[in-house]
């Protein structure tokens, strides 16, 4: 597989470098204060990034994986909280609607998912489901014209300025329980529909990450996506595609962690606190930017497999599994390498904290490990 980057890719790549470094100017001060980057991302809006994948004709960039990968990749090295707030809107909100929507659902809410008027969140989790996804509680029950949603969401990614959420609830209580799911897209000003307290976290401080609540939530007829009773399958298929954007994140912050170590070094080879010698910190630095190569690769492999419309679920959850444990590694070495004054604070302390959260959302490195030696049972 040829994994050369075309002078229309580059191009969109120098392009996403130029604004990253616009992103990346505040981003200590946003992670110290937890704010949320709203001028960013309309900035972000006005240049086409909040409808990467979005068809044209709904005002979008009509970008393949791939491409969207090298955008969101520079991204993630500036500012990790960014990344996943625009990587979620994109991946698991537009993606949902763009493959499963019809016609009329794509033309109600597309346009403005693109456009920076409707910021989209995906509410899968539950207080009693994290990992088995299908043990989901939140029920949704016909309710004469319409559907009447209950339940508690948790982890949701931009969960408190999103308003268009793609929700999974029970729709069948007899079926198995991966049968049994369905997938409506909610309005965040539904009546009923609540939002909890952000959630003080390690790192990507400046996204938001709450709780939902839904009770007695009317929802139209039409708020059901695709097919009744399908929503499982729709949820595994969006997360193949989020893992990709969560690897991306990932080598992001192992480029970031990298980036960090050799411009310090550079500037201070003997200085107090190197934890390391010139050689051992050399031999630290090749073994990061190895790392950083290919998870690159892995990432582009299962991005080009999706674009070709191939099976790609064990390449992303390959991708996802060793981007993330390579931008942990990576970004534990930039700290020992730079000695305390990383440890006491900076880019790389922060890079640190930041990187922690990829092996755990999306898919935990134990569930990507599974679904690996599953591809290779044939199961």
């Amino acid at each position: 597989m040829d994994f050369a980057l075309s002078t229309e890719e580059q191009e969109l790549q120098a392009g996403a470098r130029a604004f990253a470094a616009v992103i990346a100017e505040d981003s200590m001060e946003r992670d110290a204060t937890h704010e949320f980057p709203r001028a960013l991302l309309q900035e972000a809006a006005r240049l086409g990034y909040w409808g990467l994948g979005i068809p044209k004709q709904f005002g979008g960039l009509g970008l393949n994986m791939l491409e969207q990968c090298l955008v969101l990749e520079e991204f993630a090295r500036a500012d990790a909280s960014l990344h996943v707030t625009l990587s979620v809107h994109n991946s698991l909100a537009c993606g949902p609607i763009i493959r499963w929507g019809s016609l009329a659902q794509q033309q109600e809410w597309l346009p403005n998912m693109a456009a920076g008027h409707t910021l989209g969140a995906y509410a899968l989790t539950e207080p009693s489901s994290g990992s088995d996804a299908a043990a989901l509680r939140t029920r949704a029950t016909r309710d004469g014209s319409g559907w009447l949603v209950n339940g508690t969401k948790l982890w949701i990614t931009t969960g408190v300025s999103a308003e268009t959420f793609i929700v999974f609830a029970r729709t069948n209580p007899e079926l198995p329980k991966t049968k049994g799911i369905s997938a409506f897209i909610v309005s965040g000003d539904a009546a009923g529909f609540t939002r909890g307290k952000p959630e003080n976290k390690l790192g990507i401080r400046s996204s938001e990450t709450v709780q939902l609540f839904f009770e007695d939530v009317r929802l139209p007829i039409d708020a059901l996506l695709g097919e009744e009773n399908s929503g499982f399958s729709y949820a595994m298929a969006t997360l193949d595609g989020g893992r990709i954007g969560i690897a991306t994140q990932a080598v992001g912050l192992a480029q970031a962690a990298l980036d960090a170590a050799v411009a310090t070094l550079k500037v201070h080879a003997s200085a107090k606190g190197c934890a390391f010698t010139s050689q051992q910190a050399d031999f630290t630095l090749a073994d990061m930017a190895v790392r950083t190569t290919a998870a690159r690769l892995l990432v582009w492999r299962a991005a080009r497999l999706r674009d070709a419309g191939q099976p790609h679920t064990p390449e992303a959850s390959m991708a996802k599994l060793f981007a993330s444990e390579a931008a942990n590694k990576n970004c534990r070495d930039a700290v020992a390498l730079l000695g305390g004054a990383a440890y006491t604070g900076g880019l790389a302390e922060r890079l640190l904290r930041d990187a922690r959260v990829t092996e755990i959302y999306e898919g935990t490195s134990e569930v990507q490990r599974m679904l690996v030696a599953r591809s290779l049972r044939g199961s």
